[in-house]
């Protein structure tokens, strides 16, 4: 057996090595950025939060492109900008954040079989790393990778046919990915087929990835990424929409529904390593996609559909009570811990035939 104190040199020098050679270079993440803890470290002190650079790195869910209403192909122009901001995980504290306009998930692009996407891709002037997106929805080379790195300051733009229909991820593909992209860089590109999606009442946009940092959860003070954790896939944070509770009645609560209605929701896994058991507390999916797949029939009255980290699901459902319906990933610990769930407030009338909260003696 190893004895323990070469087991903590080897994982130390392993870990930073490791980063080393994914980034590869080892210049290419700042050393103020990141941190390298061994298995058994006792609890670490943080610096006090820091400013934050934004106000929210929550993407609003219903920030959404309109349905595609046309029959022909065409070319869909599309711009993302990486930017690295300070933000709240939640109330006191703080994370450097790597995002795709400053938002998480980035801004879904969409399209439809047959159109051609010009997409230009801007590093923000200020950030430190470089960045570049790896597109499933791409045939081609990184799936568009290689033709979009961009350093600091500088722009690249490429052009590609969507061939094939789905909600497809897309995330930051440099060297040392699985930093940038439990950073905050991932979001998706839905491609409709040509004949486009069933009509629904709403649509809402989600993504879940986990968040690695030398402090614990909910300690305040400004958490850095720690690599080791990442490494023995140890999240400090599991997080929809970037931050602890972002879309619940008591931060953002942007998801809303009349009962009567039905509405799709895209969610998207950027892991780096986490799978999400994706499930509706309070409801079925009454239609699933497995991993955003359009080219088939749906799975139907599915309780907890299963998301790979770097897919996606599709899935649909009505409301015919009011209530919170609660959008959770069911490996539980990372609901009541660690911040994974987002509220959709359905409002209307009782329907006491279905479900009845008070029925008499």
């Amino acid at each position: 057996m190893t004895p323990k104190s070469t087991r903590r040199t080897f994982l130390k020098t392993g870990a930073a090595a490791g980063a080393a050679a994914v980034a590869g270079c080892a210049g290419e993440i700042p050393d103020d950025r990141v941190t390298v803890t061994e298995v058994d470290s006792e609890p670490r002190s943080l610096d006090a939060p820091k400013a934050p650079t934004v106000d929210r790195v929550a993407a609003d869910p219903t920030a959404i492109p309109d349905p595609i209403d046309r029959s022909e192909p065409a070319t869909v122009e599309a711009e993302l900008t990486t930017r690295e901001v300070t933000a709240e995980i939640e109330p006191g504290v703080t994370f450097e954040y790597m995002t795709f306009d400053e938002r998480i998930p980035g801004p879904m692009i969409r399209a439809r079989v047959g159109d051609t996407v010009d997409l230009t891709i801007t590093n923000a002037e200020g950030n430190r790393m470089p960045h570049n997106v790896d597109l499933h929805a791409v045939r081609g080379p990184g799936g568009g990778a290689e033709a979009t790195n961009v350093a600091p300051g500088e722009t690249e733009r490429v052009r590609f046919e969507v061939t094939y229909p789905g909600a497809f991820i897309y995330h930051c593909a440099v060297a040392n990915m699985d930093y940038h992209i439990s950073s905050g860089m991932f979001g998706i590109i839905l491609v409709e087929p040509e004949d486009g999606l069933p009509e629904v009442d709403r649509e809402f946009y989600l993504g879940q990835h986990e968040v690695y940092t030398d402090g614990e959860t909910g300690q305040e003070g400004h958490h850095t990424f720690d690599m080791g954790a990442m490494a023995r896939e140890e999240p400090t944070y599991v997080l929809i929409n970037g931050e602890k509770y972002a879309i619940t009645p008591d931060n953002y609560a942007e998801m809303a529904a009349e009962t009567g209605e039905t509405a799709r929701v895209y969610y998207c896994v950027g892991g780096p390593n986490l799978a999400s058991s994706f499930h509706p507390i309070g409801s079925v999916w009454d239609e699933v996609y497995p991993q955003g797949g359009l080219g088939g029939r749906p799975q139907r009255n599915i309780q907890t559909t299963p998301v790979q980290p770097g897919s996606t699901a599709i899935a649909t459902m009505h409301y015919p009570v009011p209530g919170p319906i609660k959008l959770v990933d069911h490996a539980l610990s990372r609901v009541a811990r660690k911040g994974a769930m987002a509220v959709i407030d359905v409002q209307g009338e009782e329907n006491t035939e279905i479900f009845d909260p008070n029925p008499e003696a």
